[in-house]
């Protein structure tokens, strides 16, 4: 009796997405998979999505390979439902020449073939590589090496001097639907808005401090740990508030403000920068945004992110200081009207009181439309969250 075969086909991966790319095949064909285990991973302009497998059984034959477009709906391969066992691994048998190949190679290696004149041609016959395009140099080469020694001539000295091919090679690759998104993102966030950036210094000395003295109890009741962003999230939703033009967007010749606040945190992962929302970020408490923010970062890198989870943030925050920045301009995702920027924490002397003190000081950036945002109110909100980070017990007192 013959098992069943089920189609693997793309599903659906958010509104208005029709076609993907295959990013990766996670099995090959042949190899068993069981119910829902991830197959291979799909790309698109916003994310990266796994395909499971319908059923249990094994991968019998892939349709498309990696790189190619395909459509929603459109099957990709065929999984044969059963039981099946894993390929024994077949143990790797030292390759014998045949007879014939072992007799030429003995002659070969007995021949009386005179030295070459040079220890340079000797050289070169050796180390230039099978690939090169240059293919009657190497054969030339390799021939005198063979012939009888003749009269000495004068070397050529160009061939000595000129670079191997190979150390100038360059290799193509197509972009990625995603980073063709990112890429067409950037460009348009900087022809289609007046952007502007403005800094501030924030001392981070009060927020390490409780952070150090909360720890060990946060964690133990939430089983995340308390990181900063909750903090710049929390702050940046206050800020929102006192300057909502930044919370706002342009929409034709209209100005749309929005009453609520969904902050997208941008996430580095393996195929490129993602912004997944942490919706209503403003009714959240300090552990609901730690714990957002880790399991958007463990699905990122899982390519479990959904394309819904990336769209219609109202501000951006991003931390390059993750990274090791110091300072930066971040670019604001349209239709957004802004984005504040995190940097590393660094000790710095700075004037407290009249004294030269040593402090952990971090720099941020907020880039804004300037269509819609002057720099009063840029200079405004960066204050405000320079204010309620280095006093943080002012966020739960005003709120």
């Amino acid at each position: 009796m013959n098992n069943a075969t089920v189609e693997l086909k793309v599903p659906s991966v958010g509104e208005s997405v029709t076609e993907v790319e295959i990013a990766e095949w996670l099995k090959n064909e042949g190899d068993p998979v069981r119910k829902d285990e991830s197959v291979l991973v799909l790309e698109t302009d916003k994310a990266t999505v796994e395909v499971p497998s319908p059923v249990t059984g094994r991968l019998a034959k892939v349709l498309k390979k990696k790189g190619d477009r395909v459509q929603v709906g459109e099957v990709l391969g065929h999984v044969e439902a059963g039981e099946f066992a894993a390929p024994a691994a077949q143990p790797a048998e030292e390759k014998k020449p045949s007879a014939a190949s072992a007799k030429k190679q003995s002659e070969a290696h007995v021949m009386p073939v005179p030295a070459p004149p040079t220890a340079e041609r000797s050289t070169a016959v050796e180390t230039v590589p099978s690939k090169s395009a240059d293919t009657r140099f190497m054969t030339e080469e390799v021939q005198s090496a063979a012939e009888p020694a003749q009269a000495p001539a004068p070397e050529p000295s160009a061939p000595a001097s000129s670079p191997v091919e190979s150390d100038r090679a360059e290799e193509v690759v197509p972009m990625s639907l995603l980073r063709r998104k990112i890429a067409e993102r950037l460009v348009a966030a900087q022809h289609n808005a007046a952007l502007l950036t403005t800094f501030n210094e924030i001392d981070m000395s009060t927020v390490m401090a409780l952070r150090k003295d909360n720890q060990e109890r946060f964690q133990e009741r939430y089983q995340i740990k308390l990181g900063f962003m909750s903090f710049f999230v929390k702050a940046t939703v206050a800020a929102l508030q006192q300057v909502p033009q930044l919370n706002a967007e342009i929409r034709g010749s209209n100005i749309v403000y929005r009453n609520y606040h969904d902050i997208a945190i941008a996430i580095g992962g393996g195929r490129g920068l993602v912004v997944p929302v942490l919706r209503l970020a403003g009714r959240m408490s300090f552990a609901e945004i730690e714990q957002g923010i880790a399991d958007f970062a463990r699905r990122v890198q899982e390519n479990k992110i959904k394309p819904d989870e990336l769209q219609g943030g109202t501000f951006t925050i991003t931390n390059g200081g993750i990274y090791g920045s110091l300072l930066s301009t971040p670019l604001v995702n349209p239709p957004q009207s802004g984005v504040l920027g995190m940097h590393a924490i660094q000790e710095r002397p700075v004037a407290v009181a009249g004294q030269v003190v040593i402090r952990p000081m971090m720099y941020v950036a907020l880039t804004y439309d300037h269509r819609l945002v002057d720099g009063r109110e840029a200079v405004q909100f960066l204050r405000r969250v320079k204010e309620l980070i280095e006093s943080p017990a002012r966020m739960l007192i005003e709120t």
